[in-house]
């Protein structure tokens, strides 16, 4: 490979070529024949209240969905049910900064009116707050909460 010889500016002295050799290219790396080792897991056990029903049972009262989105401007929240939930119930929505009751005054599914809603579905319920999402939506333990 030739190397290009520069001309001297005035004033400066001239440098030398300098010829770089190739780099040899590099060998893969050999796979090592040694097999992982196997370790045992031991079981967990079930920690009452943690995973199960009682966990989903609080003093706000029973989990019933999360808030997936917000519509402000009509004040809807689309909502994913764990749980069934039907007209004229007591319901509590807590999250980060949000905490209030209200009672359910409808519920919406593709734009028709349902008087009850099944776990598993997606609804959009009229509120009287601000919600966001991943906001827990509770059905209220005693109706003294509204």
């Amino acid at each position: 490979m030739a190397v290009k010889k520069r001309k001297a500016r005035k004033g400066m002295p001239r440098k030398k070529a300098v010829i770089r050799k190739k780099k040899p290219a590099k060998q893969p790396q050999k796979k090592s024949l040694k097999k992982p080792v196997k370790r045992k897991v031991s079981k967990k056990k079930a920690v009452k209240g943690v995973g199960s029903k009682e966990a989903k049972r609080s003093s706000l009262g029973t989990l019933v969905g999360v808030v997936t989105h917000y519509f402000p401007q009509v004040q809807v929240a689309v909502i994913k049910l764990k749980g069934a939930l039907s007209v004229g119930e007591v319901i509590k929505v807590k999250g980060h900064t949000t905490d209030f009751t209200q009672s359910v005054s409808s519920i919406q599914v593709d734009h028709v009116s349902i008087p009850q809603a099944k776990k598993g579905e997606e609804i959009g319920l009229h509120v009287d707050s601000r919600v966001r999402q991943h906001d827990e939506v509770y059905k209220a333990a005693s109706k003294g909460l509204l």
